[in-house]
């Protein structure tokens, strides 16, 4: 009986998929036709692919899980389409969706038509069940009720807690110093990845923000006794990280399936989003049961008592008091500050240990400005010094950032029929026509390939191109944080996290290599929402 119904339901699909089809098709014709009466030109159409058209899917997760997925963007469209083609349409099964990587055209969706636009459906529907409604998963009406709520508390200076990161930049070399005890070598430590410390480091710092409490993941002897909520289990501090992880990568998959996901199972999907739930929702009913006297009560319990000491759930809950949105909008910046952060500066250490020129011109600057590093004294860093005193950490930051950037995919769903200002006709030069409901991709880093905007060296890391010409002045075609209204609240606070790690690891390192092998294999991607190296941040490192 279960193979018989089991044969049927794969009947229907199969029925259902080839009626879905034809109806694309007629669609299609309806949709040349508006576009005609509005003087638009269709886009070029990419072949369909393997059987009932899964084929395009089938390679594009191949290469996700070979670490080549943002690349593989940019060779299908280059291969079959032509490198002077930037905007095409893509059949994949029973739908269609637009690839575009025009600037002009990322310009329209983010910014300048963005009314036209939203985050599409798959989003809210793939992330919602592990982060909730927030800033980053949220649609419409809902998504601005979000920014609303979250945006002032990222413009106030305690964001940038310098203070804050110097603990834990301190966590960090103590579990360097811990882990990866010196090699044969005199100076230089035995190889290790730098990659899982660094997501350590923002974690702690991230829960720390916002809860008060950090995680204190990178050492958890630092963890101090938390008190006893009647009704409450003690939130997991232990295994948060992995629970995140996990259930990101079950994100990822159900994003790529989209309208396909129910094939995938739910149950170790449901007990990660019951994991992470349970840890926001402890300290939200902290706060709440404490109301005005959380700050203080943390401060007794963890002895920081900085003045002006900033956490972010403090702050939401003078706002808002209903525990299901503070959960959700923590979890959004949670994730976000945490993940993007840490791939980052892996990222950034990942070109250094191959660019060793750029280390030490660096460094050189970096001991100029700040002086060697000394273990037994404060930092002595100002905000204010460390954003503007040496732009060459910014052009390093960028150019990290345009090699691997670490979100390769941002997407928009028009809510409207609308119009982008380039991608029909022969050159796609010609305004094109989008219907209502029509999913557009945005692949930032088949963007960032483009030898006509970034020169024949644009596979070359090389940070000098931001300071080429009086400095370059980037639009849309350089989008790591997202741009226009959605653009990444927590752009500044990323960057001055990375830039603070990169002046501390520079002041007490004096040389870095690469210990991946083979040492000159290429990138690898891992991609689960953020992108990070597949291959880790294999270095060795020599102390000053």
């Amino acid at each position: 009986m279960f193979l018989f119904a089991l044969t049927v339901a794969a009947a229907l699909c199969v029925f259902q998929l080839v009626h879905s089809i034809h109806t694309r098709k007629s669609a299609r014709k309806r949709n040349d036709e508006e576009a005609a009466r509005l003087g638009c030109s269709p886009a070029p159409v990419m072949p369909t692919k393997g059987f009932l058209g899964f084929g395009r899917l089938v390679e594009s997760v191949k290469a996700t899980n070979a670490g080549k997925g943002p690349q593989y963007v940019v060779e299908a469209i280059n291969k079959e389409m032509g490198k002077d083609v930037h905007t095409c349409v893509v059949p994949i099964a029973d739908y269609e969706l637009i690839v575009t990587r025009d600037p002009a055209n990322v310009q329209a969706m983010l910014a300048s038509k963005a009314a036209d636009w939203d985050v599409g459906e798959q989003r809210n529907a793939s992330w919602k069940p592990l982060f909730g409604d927030g800033v980053f998963t949220s649609r419409g009406e809902a998504w601005k009720h979000s920014r609303a709520l979250v945006r002032p508390q990222f413009t106030k200076d305690h964001i940038n807690d310098l203070d804050l990161i110097e603990r834990h930049v301190q966590q960090l070399f103590s579990a360097m110093d811990a882990s990866y005890g010196a090699s044969s070598e005199k100076g230089w430590t035995t190889k290790f990845d730098m990659q899982p410390l660094f997501y350590n480091m923002t974690l702690d710092i991230t829960t720390e923000l916002i809860y008060g409490y950090s995680v204190h993941s990178q050492n958890p002897s630092e963890r101090v006794e938390l008190p006893v909520i009647p009704g409450y289990e003690p939130p997991d501090r232990e295994n948060i990280g992995a629970h995140m992880d996990a259930g990101k990568a079950w994100v990822e998959t159900r994003g790529a399936l989209w309208k396909y996901r129910w094939l995938l199972p739910t149950r170790a999907f449901n007990a990660h989003c019951a994991a992470v739930h349970k840890y926001a929702e402890w300290f939200v009913q902290l706060r709440l049961q404490r109301g005005d006297k959380y700050l203080t009560a943390i401060q007794s319990e963890t002895g920081l008592t900085s003045t002006g000491r900033y956490i972010l759930l403090d702050e939401l809950a003078k706002v808002t008091q209903d525990p299901v949105e503070l959960r959700s909008q923590t979890l959004n910046i949670l994730t976000a500050g945490r993940d993007t952060t840490a791939s980052l500066i892996g990222w950034v250490f990942y070109f250094l240990s191959r660019h060793p020129d750029v280390f030490n011109k660096l460094r050189e600057q970096v001991l100029q400005q700040f002086g060697p590093y000394h273990p037994s004294q404060p930092s002595g860093i100002e905000f204010k010094e460390l954003r503007d005193a040496i732009p060459y950490i910014n052009s390093v930051i960028n150019e990290a950032l345009r090699m691997a950037p670490v979100i390769p995919l941002n997407e928009r769903v028009a809510i409207r029929d609308t119009v982008l200002p380039r991608g029909g006709g022969n050159d796609g030069n010609d305004p094109m026509f989008v219907p209502k409901g029509k999913q557009v991709l945005i692949p930032t880093y088949a963007m960032t390939r483009r030898d006509d905007i970034w020169g024949p060296d644009v596979n070359e890391f090389r940070p000098e191109r931001w300071e080429e010409n009086g400095g370059r002045k980037f639009g849309f075609e350089f989008i790591p944080f997202g741009g226009g209204i959605r653009q990444c609240l927590g752009q500044q606070f990323a960057r001055t996290k990375t830039a603070y790690v990169m002046v501390r690891l520079l002041q007490r390192y004096d040389k870095i290599e690469n210990a991946q092998e083979p040492a000159d294999a290429p990138m690898k991607f891992h991609h689960t929402i953020e992108n990070r190296s597949g291959s880790g941040v294999q270095v060795r490192l020599h102390e000053a």
